[in-house]
């Protein structure tokens, strides 16, 4: 495809830029806090993005086919900040521009998705912003091929030295290269400085052009301060479109500050109130003018917008000719209508031994064709973890339409491009690997959960009985980290039934991430009806009463999750052949649980009875107010060992005896 070269004003951007500059250190300036660097460097690639490439409307900031932008460097924040409110964002006030960094602003230290709408996604952790955008281009291409014409929108984002150095950029960079993403277009905003000095300290080793051309990127090199290089690099990237593009920009960290340009210290500390007067002295501005915004920087704004708001209408007017039943379709990717999926579980035989990671994908399979926008994959791990969609297609280097991906051996960067998958809108994504590997997916996990974006993680080889493999492979602290996290939800089904009811309660959330974390070994699908325990539906209030005491009251609950369930009923058969009464309840959610009214925990979980044993593989943290200073634990509170799942039982202590023993100690 032939590059169109807009023709640009640059007075017009200089004096644009100029004023991007002008508030951005003031309002850092203002809050006493904060980063100035980076946005007077960046300045005029912003200034000429957003005024000829960058298709949006503040009038509607959610437009499903605008274009994204995403700030990668986060900590350049007053950057975006100053572009929305000169781009006529609602929530981007001049007043928000003042309040910076302060209480209840919408201009928070990092931008945030949930806080002020325009913003795509919540960057700050380095390396994340750009892996979103992959994930969002991803998406992009996805539906551009399931509804051909309708979707043409392009994802810039501005990296810094730190997103390149962060490992996740380089996971998801690959993953966007091969998969030949050519409407991911990123600016690479190379200053030479970092926080503890120039670059050349760690990063001098690596030319960045070349590791994006092995990824296979198109890579080109500008002044980051020419408007005409950088307009031409620009046009060339948006007209390739079988790879994505990285523009390497050199640019003077501090551009303007005549004592504070190049140097470390102006990345991240306001530059004083003198400097302050020279850099806007030195710029062209005022210097006894704060927030201040030429009338012509306004108008030449205004026209702007109002050029995508002819373009979204335009789009619209597009969709509402569409065929209703396939613009019914394309409306339900984005609106995600409720889908009962009762109808569809399948049924599993009693008493056979399944893993939950098999029943679960059986589940998946089962679901998938009602649920179009659900589609996902794993870090090369599908066979074991059961998430392939069966006759779905699969996506691949041009290659758009199909449901299952293969993300490759990279669980950081499958994380992020999730987020960003979910971030545009339009799909429901889920991403599977084996829960030690979890770990290497945690910032992306929490940045789920800040923003609550509906993905799923598909977590198998949940414990010690994975086997052998051995303590490398065997999470013993993981359940424990990742109910730590605010807003997540876990969820340990104890057999099947309850597996597939997970994935029906995953598929409807739509204001959280969900994690399913399902057993390698099998476990024995219960005999619910036959012998009068809960129902497998139960599962979605967290905890649940499973085999209820013969007698008035109980003098010992047995609380389990995942592939202790059986061991706990075996456990209270005993019991009662001793003449020990116990409730068995199974847990698969301990936030589930927690959300429940008082009363309803307290019918879980009598008060009264204080003699309570908790059985989980895994460590004990995490179980406050479920346990009580009278009970006790059988929990894997040491690393495993490499041994068949039943020696490593016994040797743990997950045996019938064992907690048997452990209740009738509470008894004495």
């Amino acid at each position: 495809m032939t590059a169109t070269v807009p023709q640009i004003d640059k007075k017009l951007l200089s004096q644009l830029a100029r004023t991007i500059r002008g508030l951005s250190i003031d309002g850092v300036e203002k809050a006493n806090s904060g980063h100035p660097g980076a946005p007077l460097g960046l300045a005029d690639f912003s200034a000429l993005l957003y005024m000829h490439y960058l298709r949006y409307d503040p009038t509607a900031p959610d437009w499903w086919n605008r274009d994204r932008f995403v700030l990668s460097a986060g900590h350049a924040s007053m950057l975006i900040y100053s572009l929305m409110h000169l781009a006529g964002y609602e929530d981007a006030t001049l007043d928000q521009l003042k309040n910076f960094r302060q209480l209840g602003s919408k201009t928070p230290g990092h931008p945030e998705n949930f806080v002020m709408k325009g913003i795509e996604t919540t960057t700050g952790p380095l390396g994340q912003g750009i892996s979103n955008a992959v994930g969002m281009a991803l998406a992009g291409e996805m539906m551009e091929a399931r509804f051909p014409g309708m979707f043409s929108s392009h994802v810039y984002t501005i990296a810094s030295d730190g997103d390149l150095m962060e490992g996740v950029s380089a996971e998801a960079c690959s993953f966007a290269g091969h998969h030949k993403l050519g409407r991911l277009i990123a600016f690479y905003d190379d200053n030479k400085i970092t926080i503890e000095g120039e670059t050349s300290l760690t990063f001098s080793g690596e030319d960045v052009g070349k590791r994006f051309e092995a990824y296979g990127w198109h890579v080109q090199h500008v002044n980051g301060h020419d408007f005409d290089e950088m307009n031409a690099a620009l046009s060339a990237a948006v007209a390739e479109t079988e790879r994505p593009s990285i523009i390497v920009g050199r640019t003077t960290i501090g551009f303007g500050s005549p004592n504070a340009a190049n140097t470390s210290e102006v990345h991240g500390s306001p530059l004083g109130a003198e400097e302050l007067k020279l850099t806007k002295k030195n710029l062209g501005l005022d210097p006894e003018k704060e927030f201040d915004v030429p009338a012509e920087d306004y108008a030449a704004w205004k026209k702007r917008a109002e050029e995508g708001k002819a373009a979204r209408l335009a789009w619209e007017k597009k969709l509402q000719a569409m065929a209703a039943d396939k613009r019914a379709l394309l409306e339900s990717y984005f609106k995600k209508p409720a889908v009962d999926l009762r109808k569809l579980r399948p049924s599993f035989p009693v008493g056979k031994g399944v893993a939950t990671r098999k029943s679960a994908g059986e589940a998946l399979n089962a679901y998938a064709a009602e649920v179009p926008w659900l589609v996902g994959g794993s870090a090369d791990l599908a066979p074991s973890t059961n998430t392939i969609i069966k006759n779905a297609g699969h996506v691949g280097a041009g290659e758009f339409a199909g449901k299952n991906l293969h993300f490759g051996i990279r669980e950081h960067g499958m994380g992020a491009i999730m987020n960003g998958m979910s971030l545009f809108g339009s799909f429901k994504p889920y991403g599977a690997t084996f829960m030690q590997f979890a770990d290497y997916m945690r910032a992306s996990i929490r940045l789920a959960t800040l923003m609550k974006l509906p993905v799923v993680y598909v977590f198998t080889h949940d414990s010690i009985f994975l086997g052998e493999d051995g303590p490398t492979h065997q999470p013993v602290e993981h359940l424990a980290s990742l109910r730590a996290i605010p807003g997540l939800t876990v969820i340990r089904p104890g057999d099947a039934n309850e597996a597939a009811v997970a994935w029906e309660f995953a598929i409807a959330k739509q204001d959280g991430p969900v994690v399913l974390a399902l057993t390698r070994q099998n476990l024995t699908t219960l005999d619910r009806a036959g012998q009068g325990l809960g129902a497998a539906d139960e599962l979605t209030k967290g905890g649940y009463v499973l085999k209820k005491e013969k007698g008035a009251a109980a003098q010992v609950l047995l609380v389990a999750t995942g592939s202790e369930v059986e061991l706990a009923l075996n456990a209270a058969e005993a019991l009662e052949k001793e003449g020990v009464d116990a409730r068995v309840v199974s847990m698969p959610s301990l936030e589930l649980f927690r959300a429940q009214p008082k009363e309803y925990r307290d019918s879980v979980l009598p008060p009264a009875v204080r003699k309570r044993v908790v059985i989980e593989a895994g460590v004990r943290m995490g179980w406050e107010g479920i346990a009580t200073e009278d009970g006790d634990f059988v929990t894997q509170d040491r690393f495993g060992a490499s041994a068949p799942a039943k020696e490593l039982a016994k040797k743990f202590g997950f045996t019938v005896e064992n907690v048997v023993a452990k209740a009738k100690g509470l008894l004495k």
